[in-house]
């Protein structure tokens, strides 16, 4: 299951299996300084990947999408933190928090 952005202050949840790699997509404009920092349990989560595609069509923008690959080391709830910085700045300028719920995937619905 991919999780896109939420809006601000929302808890987006996710369902996942233990093991398997799922994405998470957020939007970033680097034009700007923008930069997502995901903040999460090492140990009970690791990140596989951190790409970005960039979809501005001129030389003068850089702006698209950041997608953080993760995989559930541990069955659980996971929180995953992602504050949105900018190179100038102390504080975060958005921040976006997500709950992942891993499964071991082995149970049969009736």
């Amino acid at each position: 299951m991919a999780a896109q952005d939420s809006s601000p202050g929302e808890v987006k949840h996710l369902s996942v299996q233990a093991g398997q790699p799922f994405p998470i997509h957020l939007w970033e404009d680097r034009t700007r300084g923008e930069q997502w920092v995901p903040s999460y349990d090492t140990a009970l989560l690791a990140l596989v990947s951190d790409e970005y595609l960039r979809v501005a069509g001129n030389n003068a923008v850089d702006n698209g999408t950041r997608t953080f690959e993760f995989r559930a080391i541990e069955k659980g709830e996971h929180r995953i933190v992602f504050e949105k910085r900018m190179g100038w700045k102390f504080t975060a300028e958005d921040r976006r928090v997500f709950l992942v719920n891993a499964t071991d995937g082995s149970r049969r619905e009736p």
